[in-house]
């Protein structure tokens, strides 16, 4: 079973284990999020789900969601009943790290104000600790040196997000600094001094903010609660 169908089972069980009718769903960013939002769009179409309005984190996900016959609605407007987004890393407290899809502010933005934020991802993301890939941090692109250096001085090596010699730049037009911890022992204390730093905006890490994780795998999709 290839790894695009472990996530769009972990997508399709979240959204029918989770989401009812006359929700406001956080949107997330990402190959198993835009999983989310087809099968969102499906039970839409077929009268499964009514008055379903959504929050996107990207203008990738506001396409799509878009295309999938699914309103949309702003922070303005609503707060989101739960946000479903993907993750790159997931430990068993069901800490995160996330971003490698570039929309981790607006992600944590929107799964912050949402009452409860579900996990979706397959097997390979589960590990016992945090600091297998590098943790991105949003950064304000006026200064982004000085921000690299203080990221330095925290143990990591960081590097800038860069496309065909250019910085990759976010929605909402900042940069990315991706940085290379190691095993993270203290995800929260990491996370507080990071944003600390001037420049820094947002980071990576989502601790003690999960619900619950759906979880794909060749033996079956389960749902995890903190450990």
């Amino acid at each position: 079973m290839i790894l695009e169908e472990l996530k769009r089972n972990a997508a399709c069980k979240a959204v029918e284990e989770y989401v009812k009718s006359g929700m406001v769903v956080g949107l997330g960013t990402g190959t198993t999020a835009s999983w989310v939002i087809r099968h969102l769009g499906e039970l839409l179409a077929r009268g499964e789900l009514q008055n379903i309005r959504g929050i996107s984190t990207s203008h990738r996900s506001t396409s799509l969601a878009l295309e999938s016959g699914i309103p949309l609605v702003t922070l303005t407007e609503a707060r989101p009943d739960l946000t479903i987004d993907g993750a790159d890393e997931i430990s068993p407290d069901l800490d995160l790290v996330k971003g490698r899809g570039g929309a981790l502010l607006r992600e944590k933005i929107v799964a912050a104000a949402s009452d409860a934020l579900i996990v979706v991802a397959d097997e390979t993301k589960l590990f016992e600790q945090l600091g297998h890939t590098r943790l991105p941090v949003e950064v304000e692109p006026f200064g982004w040196e000085t921000t690299l250096e203080a990221l330095s001085s925290l143990g990591s090596e960081p590097e800038l997000r860069t496309l065909a010699g250019e910085p990759v730049r976010t929605d909402g037009n900042h940069y990315t600094i991706d940085c290379a911890f190691g095993l993270i022992e203290d995800p929260a204390a990491l996370e507080a001094e990071i944003k600390r730093i001037p420049g820094a905006l947002e980071c990576g890490l989502f601790v003690n903010m999960a619900r619950a994780a759906v979880i794909g795998s060749r033996e079956g999709t389960r749902i995890l609660k903190p450990r």
